[in-house]
């Protein structure tokens, strides 16, 4: 077990062990770190490299405070079209040694970001329209930003000879019924065959982070504040429950990833309507039905890829349905990992809602 001594002397939230997240008793909270278990590896990835961040959002300022505090990049440049949510960054991030750059773009535009990309080593892509209800209502929007935006990033990782670049997916992407989920598969497919090329191409699929912008989260917990009736689209519907330390660890283990791979964590799921009840004991449910562009239990790992996906520890490493050598192609020994049992108790999402470290 490796614990990095500075973060230990600070008295680390977590270590990690044999391929888990393991909670460190007595710590101390580090004010405006998402705490994230050290490994050798990050440092090994990222030291010395210069790195390119699309988006700005939650985790991409997640990554940025990581890769700061965990690693020593040479560069960290994080680029959005977003001048209000860098501003905000910029207040967020602690960079005594002022290794970040905000760079203004968007990835609609190649010839900017092949500008950005110059340098480059490792390449990032967290930027996309997110909310599917917006992607339902603008399609054409979704398309240039989620498809042709991805595409743009390959060919600048590919001219610019980035040598690592990972995508941020989504489990939506699995068997999508909806538009923005659809729009992400298409990314999905554009990164993984671009490995055909000089740079390593992995990706990473997860749920909607706890507490994130537009999760159910936040939306609920003003609910209960005001003690109002909570909307269910169906009392059956199920998640996955992902903190931004594991959503973090999990790009820092596909940086280090097989070429072509997709990784995806092992979380807790949990039912919607468990939620509201943890949230609120004498919660209201109230149930709005399905309208059309979402699924009652979201996949990671479809029945389809059950076959070349292999575990190891919390995370499952899904082999591309391609073969870029002549190897014999990968075998999996897994089922398809979909949030449908809905394992956590009410008990156990409550305590989860309390630690907010």
């Amino acid at each position: 077990m490796d614990v990095h001594p500075d973060r230990d002397q600070e008295g680390a939230t977590w270590v990690y062990q044999h391929h888990q997240l393991i909670p460190r008793k007595g710590h101390r909270e580090v004010k405006g770190y998402c705490e994230v278990p050290h490994r050798e590896t990050d440092a090994l990835m990222v030291d010395g490299k210069t790195v390119l961040i699309t988006g700005c959002g939650s985790l991409a300022k997640a990554l940025t405070k990581h890769m700061l505090l965990e690693c020593k990049p040479k560069k960290i440049i994080l680029y959005s079209r977003n001048e209000y949510l860098q501003s905000i960054a910029m207040g967020e991030i602690h960079d005594p040694k002022h290794l970040t750059r905000y760079f203004i773009g968007d990835v609609r535009d190649l010839f900017r970001l092949q500008l950005a990309a110059r340098g480059v080593d490792i390449v990032i892509h967290t930027a996309a329209m997110k909310r599917v209800e917006s992607a339902e209502y603008n399609p054409s929007e979704a398309i240039a930003t989620n498809v042709d935006g991805t595409w743009n990033v390959i060919q600048a990782c590919i001219n610019t000879q980035v040598q690592r670049a990972v995508f941020i997916s989504t489990d939506k992407a699995v068997m999508p019924v909806n538009l923005y989920g659809c729009t992400k598969a298409v990314g999905e497919k554009l990164w993984l065959h671009a490995n055909y090329y000089k740079p390593i191409f992995n990706a990473v699929r997860y749920g909607n982070v706890a507490r994130s912008t537009g999760s159910v989260i936040p939306i609920f917990e003003e609910i209960a504040r005001e003690k109002r009736e909570f909307p269910v689209t169906d009392v059956r519907m199920s998640r996955f429950w992902v903190e931004m330390r594991e959503a973090v660890g999990l790009v820092m283990t596909a940086l280090d990833g097989k070429p072509g791979y997709t990784y995806a964590l092992d979380s807790p799921t949990f039912k919607i309507v468990d939620l509201a009840k943890a949230m609120y004991a004498r919660a209201k449910i109230k149930e709005v039905g399905n309208r059309g562009s979402e699924k009652l239990h979201e996949t990671l790992v479809g029945a389809h890829e059950a076959t070349r996906t292999t575990k190891v520890g919390d995370v499952y490493q899904i082999a591309p349905e391609f073969n870029l050598d002549d190897s014999q192609p990968s075998q999996g020994n897994v089922e398809e990992l979909t949030s449908e049992k809905g394992n956590m108790s009410i008990a156990q999402i409550r305590e989860k809602l309390n630690d907010k470290d």
